[in-house]
């Protein structure tokens, strides 16, 4: 048996009842991949069910004949395949090859239901060249580890088994074996970042050091190592700042180092799936981590917000305007409908009016009683509010609405996000938090009930 038949036998002799999905672009190396698990298994080393997933991605004029050569190779070793075609258009700011990358991994994903292997030709050039990609961009060592031997990805595990062996072992291996494979043209496109690489300077680099994809290889896995360090440590800082679900102690994270301070904001952007921050961002968040107590300084992301309020920091979605929106409610069709659900903006779920209490309330949700208005009054809901003094149901005196809010130590973004509901110009209640004393229910025969469930946390 040869190298990569042995590599690849020992990857799967201890899980023979997982299924393999192969990666397959028709290229030398997953053609090699493809041949060399399908001998496996016609030699009853290998008893995994085996499935092929080729992805017709549309950008070359060649797709299609790619397309039916993959039909051709499996039919060859009777394999079943999956083929999917698709529709790529570019988006601002991001590289059409990027997005071919993501839909892949989809296509990849959906291949089966049930927690599978999904293994790709990945070798050990491709390794070099994932590594000084990142060294090229100033990446940390998360980006130095380069590609993970194994990772998980959705329900099932993403497998790299050929890391370890070269270019030329997999060339090797396909002419011993008089294999035939697809020439992508791109390939040779210099203007790709990867390929300049290919052609230009490793081939540079492995004449003066013939060593170099191995030794790039072990620093990678160095990076690796220290990388899984790193994690350990912020999980432990973040099991000690976090307060709750995206909000974290300003106290404890002034306890931490700047560079343990920063590892934790990464750690904890990561556990959400957000995009990493960039140097001078986090530089920023650092700094207004000491600002004034009275002040609520904002630091947007590419795709959130950190914000600071007292003393906590608080990781929220990026907020759009919403303080012209309103909904007016026609309280008297409530004669004939069970109840009337106003849906909110910016995902803020809906508030419910109805004749009688609801019996289903989750503990997230709020209900109250609030009398009916008076003949001929407007009733709505809005998020504006012209500062009304006020007098909630738990208070003594009355008492402007902005000072209320901040009694109850709402932070200030989500004042502008809390449903106030309004009889003509009266402030009637505050969805989530009171009712004014003079629209407090008296009895059920004056009153309706409104409810409402959202999560306001990020």
């Amino acid at each position: 048996m040869n190298t990569i038949e042995s590599v690849l036998a020992q990857c799967f002799n201890s899980t023979p009842d997982k299924k393999i999905i192969i990666a397959y672009s028709g290229g030398v190396d997953s053609q090699v991949l493809l041949v060399a698990l399908a001998k496996l298994k016609q030699q009853g080393q290998l008893s995994n069910d085996i499935v092929v997933c080729h992805v017709n991605h549309g950008l070359s004029p060649n797709a299609d004949s790619w397309q039916t050569f993959a039909q051709q190779q499996c039919d060859r070793f009777s394999l079943p395949l999956i083929t999917h075609k698709l529709k790529l258009k570019k988006q601002p700011q991001q590289s059409l090859e990027a997005m071919a990358r993501d839909a892949r991994y989809q296509v990849l994903i959906q291949a089966s239901v049930e927690p599978a292997f999904i293994v790709t030709g990945h070798h050990l050039n491709d390794q070099t060249e994932t590594f000084l990609l990142a060294l090229k961009r100033g990446s940390g060592l998360k980006g130095l580890s380069a590609m993970p031997a194994s990772s998980v990805l959705a329900q099932h595990h993403l497998l790299r088994p050929l890391l370890s062996v070269s270019r030329n072992d997999i060339l090797f291996y396909a002419q011993q074996h008089d294999l035939s494979w697809i020439e992508d043209e791109s390939n040779s496109d210099e203007h790709y970042e990867r390929n300049f690489l290919r052609h230009q300077i490793i081939p540079a680099l492995s004449e003066r050091w013939p060593s170099i994809n191995k030794t790039i290889t072990r620093s990678a896995r160095h990076c690796f190592e220290a990388q899984q360090l790193l994690n350990e440590l912020a999980e432990q800082d973040l099991t000690d700042c976090q307060q709750a679900p995206y909000k974290l102690s300003i106290v404890k994270l002034n306890a931490l180092s700047e560079p343990r301070l920063k590892n934790l904001l990464r750690h904890f952007l990561a556990s959400y799936k957000l995009l990493m921050p960039t140097d001078q961002q986090l530089a920023q968040i650092c700094q207004q981590l000491n600002a004034d107590a009275d002040k609520s300084p904002v630091i947007q992301l590419a795709n959130c917000c950190f914000r600071r309020f007292k003393h906590e920091l608080y990781l929220t979605n990026i907020y759009q305007d919403i303080s012209s929106w309103q909904q007016a409610i026609d309280v008297d069709s409530l004669a004939t409908v069970e109840s009337l659900n106003v849906a909110l903006p910016e995902q803020l779920g809906a508030v419910s009016l109805s004749l009688l209490a609801s019996t289903s309330n989750t503990e997230s949700a709020w209900q109250t009683g609030i009398k009916k208005p008076k003949v001929g009054q407007l009733v709505t809901i809005r998020f504006a509010h012209n500062n009304p003094t006020c007098l909630p149901e738990y208070r003594q005196r009355s008492r402007s609405l902005k000072k209320v809010l901040q009694e109850l130590a709402i932070p200030p973004w989500q004042r502008k996000r809390l449903p106030f509901i309004f009889y003509d110009d009266e402030l009637v209640a505050v969805v989530g938090h009171f009712v004014c004393q003079d629209y407090l229910a008296d009895n059920e025969d004056n009153s309706y009930f409104i409810s409402w469930q959202s999560e306001l946390s990020f």
